[in-house]
């Protein structure tokens, strides 16, 4: 089981990121991941992630709410 992020724009459509995603094993560590390079994907033009379970989508986020709070 591989957990990966998509990196998208607004539109979805997809975009590099500007930090090097690592390889996955759990949920958790995926999540701790974007919980920490998040500003950095943001200021990089990713605006939205999207996390998969190997080829199932479990959940997307904006990384523009995330700013906001």
């Amino acid at each position: 089981m591989a957990w990966t992020w998509r990196f998208e724009k607004t539109d979805g459509a997809e975009t590099a990121p500007a930090v090097e995603p690592e390889d996955f094993t759990t949920q958790g560590d995926a999540e701790s991941w974007i919980g920490e390079v998040w500003k950095d994907l943001l200021d990089g033009g990713v605006d939205q992630v999207t996390l998969f379970e190997d080829s199932t989508e479990i959940y997307r986020m904006s990384l523009q709410s995330a700013a906001d709070s």
